[in-house]
């Protein structure tokens, strides 16, 4: 075996013990979709590329009740949340809060203020669909009006088979309305399962579908409003 054979072998070994030695991140744990059911109450969590969102809605009374959420980062088992939306104090909006937390298999356990909940794991997040998405454009005839990223935004939260959108402004800590429930992707179609919707509680049980491709990264999705208006919207990754 010549020098250059015997060199190249050498180097392969010594990248491999390296790439192995090397400490990766961990993984998030939290991410994915939470349930928690109180009689006819569900709540719901879901975090996805950094961000979260908590809500409160009784499907049976077609009732929203309540939602927060915002970027979040962990450190070991405590996650801290910085608040951009909340419909019962949006003086938070700006401030952080920590909760606790421990994860058995399909099963979490929270605590926040001396409270603790259990919480039962209704998907991991993985889905081509899943992130933070935020509508970017929206097609007129044949012209696309461009939307730049600032405080006032609408947001949908995908998860892997959980969905919700909100309408917020970061700065004035204003919230303009939200809704969610389960979705489906599945050959060009989107479909959204409304189980909670604060603007109009009639639309709760309905179903919503589109049609919804990826080009260069952007979500395309276009069919009829819950108004029934035709609708031609991009998405981008909030984080892109």
């Amino acid at each position: 075996m010549n020098k250059v054979i015997k060199y190249c072998l050498l180097l392969m070994a010594v990248t491999t013990t390296l790439a192995f030695a090397i400490p990766r991140p961990a993984a998030d744990e939290l991410q994915g979709a939470w349930s928690s059911n109180k009689r006819t109450v569900t709540e719901t969590m879901t975090f996805i590329d950094g961000y979260c969102s908590y809500s409160s809605f009784d499907v049976q009374k077609k009732q929203f009740i309540f939602t927060t959420g915002g970027p979040y980062q962990i450190n070991g088992k405590t996650a801290t949340v910085t608040v951009e939306f909340n419909t019962m104090q949006k003086e938070l909006v700006g401030t952080t809060f920590n909760f606790s937390f421990v994860k058995k298999a399909a099963e979490l356990v929270t605590e926040l203020h001396g409270a603790s909940v259990t919480w039962k794991q209704v998907d991991n997040g993985q889905a081509p669909l899943s992130g933070v998405w935020r509508i970017s454009g929206r097609k007129q005839g044949d012209n696309i009006s461009e939307m730049k990223l600032g405080p006032r935004r609408t947001l949908k939260i995908l998860t892997g088979t959980r969905f919700q959108w909100a309408a917020i402004n970061i700065e004035t800590k204003e919230f303009f309305g939200t809704g969610g429930g389960r979705y489906t992707f599945e050959n060009g179609k989107y479909t959204e399962h409304i189980e909670f919707f604060s603007r109009d509680s009639s639309r709760v049980g309905a179903s919503l579908s589109f049609d919804g491709k990826i080009e260069n990264s952007a979500w395309h999705h276009s069919g009829l409003s819950s108004r029934g208006e035709p609708i031609y919207e991009i998405w981008s990754r909030l984080n892109q």
